[in-house]
């Protein structure tokens, strides 16, 4: 078979990408995959079931079906693939929540990318006219949202990367920007004498407490409301998970002075990110760091980046753990 030509490549491969992420959000929002879960369904059951028209519907399943995501049964019902299965929201590794969360809060912003690039400035803040954090906070089910993407996306991201790692000594770990704490959740299941807290924005903290209480660690773990810009906790080991990554240098540092403001010579500061390599070797962190530039005023940095800013935020840079995951576990001390 022919390879295809460069043309082909760039429009159906690349430039035709905002038609398969919309088609995926559709197929998310209708939540055809869960349906899907117990067995193939014809498209008219799946059309009264979702609240859908069967016609547009077939012609959508039609599509993804050749993507990967649908196979047609021998009489005529619709299957999902095992590619498909992860769009069902009782996968272990489903994508619906970020399937949503992206189209439904950095799709359109995301159109702002040229600004971002000729300016400098936030393209997502540019859009919308505020700081898009700021944005997702005003509302409970946006940032609910936003809480679970992000919970699903980095527990996928960061399979390996707690695997035989030990964490530095202390009794008590804080989980800064900790989402529904499922990062801390992993670290203390290997822990059992560590007690924990997950530390987010208010709106988030009713997430991390029904995490926390389905997972059993509700006696272990106290979930705290708060702002990482003024305040945080006191505690021996502080963790900032995919956290420096959504802000600039100057807000980067802003977020680690107040962490070492809190902080006693003895504590430790780990950061997971992903480190940029500095030359042209291929890594996912390069294709995050796109995301970050289109919605957010942070970025990927590298190991040496990192260095200067944790100087910059009263800490030294003590090692950096490299994990099977794309991310790595980067420990700090107070300066």
């Amino acid at each position: 078979m022919n390879e295809p030509q460069p043309p082909s490549v760039l429009m159906n491969q690349m430039l035709a990408g905002f038609q398969v992420s919309q088609a995926l959000y559709v197929a998310a929002k209708l939540d055809i995959c869960t349906l899907l879960d117990d067995g193939p369904l014809a498209v008219d059951e799946l059309a009264e079931r979702t609240g859908a028209q069967p016609q547009p519907l077939s012609r959508l399943i039609r599509t993804l079906g050749m993507l990967g995501l649908f196979r047609t049964t021998e009489d005529g019902r619709v299957a999902s693939t095992e590619l498909g299965a992860t769009l069902s929201r009782n996968h272990p590794q489903t994508q619906t929540n970020i399937a949503q969360m992206w189209m439904e809060q950095q799709y359109l912003p995301f159109s702002d990318l040229l600004h971002a690039v000729r300016t400098g400035e936030n393209g997502t803040e540019h859009y919308l006219g505020q700081d898009p954090f700021s944005w997702i906070a005003a509302d409970p089910e946006r940032a609910a949202l936003f809480g679970r993407a992000m919970a699903d996306v980095t527990g996928f991201s960061r399979r390996g990367l707690f695997d035989g790692y030990e964490l530095p000594e202390g009794k008590v770990v804080a989980d800064l920007g900790g989402a529904n704490g499922s990062v801390l959740a992993e670290l203390l299941a290997s822990h059992p004498d560590r007690h924990g807290i997950v530390f987010d924005l208010p709106a988030v903290v009713p997430l991390a407490e029904a995490a926390m209480r389905e997972r059993g660690l509700s006696e272990r773990v106290e979930t705290v409301g708060g702002d990482f810009f003024t305040e945080v906790p006191a505690a021996d080991v502080y963790l900032l998970s995919f956290v420096l990554h959504d802000w600039d240098d100057e807000s980067a540092t802003r977020i680690l002075r107040t962490v070492r403001r809190a902080a006693t010579n003895g504590s430790r500061l780990l950061v997971v990110e992903g480190i940029v390599p500095a030359d042209d070797t291929p890594h996912p962190t390069k294709m995050i760091d796109l995301v970050m530039l289109g919605g957010t005023s942070g970025r990927e940095r590298t190991a040496q980046e990192y260095t200067e800013l944790l100087a910059a935020g009263g800490f030294h840079l003590d090692r950096i753990v490299g994990r099977p995951s794309p991310f790595s576990i980067i420990e700090a001390s107070p300066i």
